[in-house]
């Protein structure tokens, strides 16, 4: 009998994950002869150390295919790394103990840089206990700072949103500029990438309207050039709208904020960029001004999805399976840009030890000379990303999300002690 097929999902998650998880899944089942039974994990990586394995015969076909259009993480996800392999053992011996149980003989990772490098872990480890595992990783980050692929699915959704949200804040901020507000700072993520800030840029008119400033992680923030640039700004058109990335670095590489030192801010993630930048103006300038924070409505909002990015998110699914099916092993799918104009794009593959923890920036010349904008090549980059419309069905007004109901296959391992972890 064929070994059956694991999906998990890890990290951050996106508007679009689910489309793959629907790829993997639909791809397994079109696939009988050479898989037995799809499962998923819960929780990702901590789902298959507790065995908390998803049977998936047991949910709705319809409620299945509707995770094409369903944000966030149906299966639930961690933020978890495995630790080494000759240091942490009996987490891997774990792995391999309900690998086993449920003869589970493909695993699929859905995640960023450091899902990757678990997949690869797992699929080493296999080897070396005399139980092979096909691991295969589903690329995913709005950071869009996955190596190899032109673009990771799940950035073309939360750079469409941003763009949105900036040029519709953009228009509030024009009209009543001359006696109110005359600066919004919107933050948005990007730990150490500036892609979603760079992101924004694509709000803006042919005439260079909204006038905006750019933070990227990639440059070192200077008070008095960021200063100085934000005065012209206001002076030439009334206004300025301010982008900075949650990653933003002073000139010595240390962080511009971190959330947990911030009173405004609880959690111990990154953040407080908006509010810092906020009393920095306000005591310099003078400017009446207003700050945001998107956080995690840039990665969750699906009703606002580019078309272009479920799609690719969907294909990556599918070819993470059939990748498998055409003799791969321990390979994460990629977005390949074939052409411009008109953009094309076809999927291919790489080993995983090429992006197993690997971080891809902003690249130099895609940042304007000022350091506070975008040039044109980053900008023809862009736009194909967040191209076209994939409207979730609505209901009552509102965009309707099935929900999976879960059912746990029954345990067969003991139950995991506390030193494995």
């Amino acid at each position: 009998m064929p070994k059956n097929a694991l999906y998990a999902q890890s990290g951050g998650v996106t508007a679009v994950i689910n489309a793959s998880a629907w790829g993997v899944i639909e791809a397994v089942r079109a696939h009988p002869a050479h898989f037995g039974t799809c499962y998923a994990a819960r929780n990702g990586i901590l789902g298959v150390l507790e065995e908390e394995i998803l049977d998936l015969d047991e949910e709705d076909p319809l409620t299945l295919a509707a995770l094409r259009h369903t944000p966030g993480g149906a299966f639930g996800s961690c933020r978890f790394d495995l630790g080494d392999p000759q240091t942490h053992r009996a987490q891997y011996e774990r792995l391999v103990e309900v690998f086993r149980a449920h003869d589970i003989g493909y695993f699929f990772y859905n995640g960023g840089g450091g899902s990757m490098d678990t997949a690869a872990k797992v699929a080493r480890i296999g080897e070396e206990m005399g139980y092979p595992i096909t691991a295969v990783g589903v690329p995913k980050t709005i950071d869009n700072d996955l190596g190899a692929t032109d673009a990771c699915p799940g950035f073309g959704s939360a750079a469409k949103f941003i763009a949105t949200s900036v040029r519709e804040t953009s228009l509030d901020v024009e009209s009543a500029h001359t006696t109110s507000t005359r600066v919004f700072i919107l933050e948005v993520m990007g730990r150490h990438a500036g892609w979603l800030a760079a992101a924004a840029a694509l709000a803006q008119e042919y005439d260079g309207r909204p006038p905006m400033l750019i933070l990227f992680p990639e440059v070192p923030f200077d008070k008095a050039h960021f200063l100085t640039h934000l005065q012209m700004a206001i002076h030439t058109h009334g206004y300025c709208v301010v982008v900075a990335a949650e990653g933003l670095k002073n000139p010595d590489g240390s962080l511009f904020s971190v959330a947990q030192s911030h009173d405004i801010y609880a959690y111990t993630q990154l953040g407080g960029v908006a509010p810092r930048l906020a009393e920095l103006i306000r005591t310099e300038t003078g400017h009446k001004l207003h700050w945001s924070v998107v956080d995690y409505v840039q990665r969750a909002a699906r009703h606002l999805a580019s078309r272009v990015d479920v799609e690719q998110a969907y294909a990556v699914g599918r070819a993470a399976v059939e990748g498998v099916v055409a003799g791969h092993r321990s390979f994460m799918p990629v977005i390949r840009r074939e052409s411009q104009q008109p953009y094309r794009w076809s999927v291919g593959h790489v080993p995983l030890d090429q992006v197993a923890n690997v971080e891809r920036g902003l690249p130099p010349e895609y940042i304007s000379p000022d350091g506070f904008g975008i040039t044109a090549a980053c900008r023809d980059y862009l736009r194909p990303l967040i191209s076209g419309e994939d409207y979730p069905p609505y209901e009552n007004g509102l965009p309707c999300y099935p929900r999976i109901r879960g059912v746990l296959r029954a345990q067969r391992c003991p139950q995991l002690r506390a030193d494995e972890l």
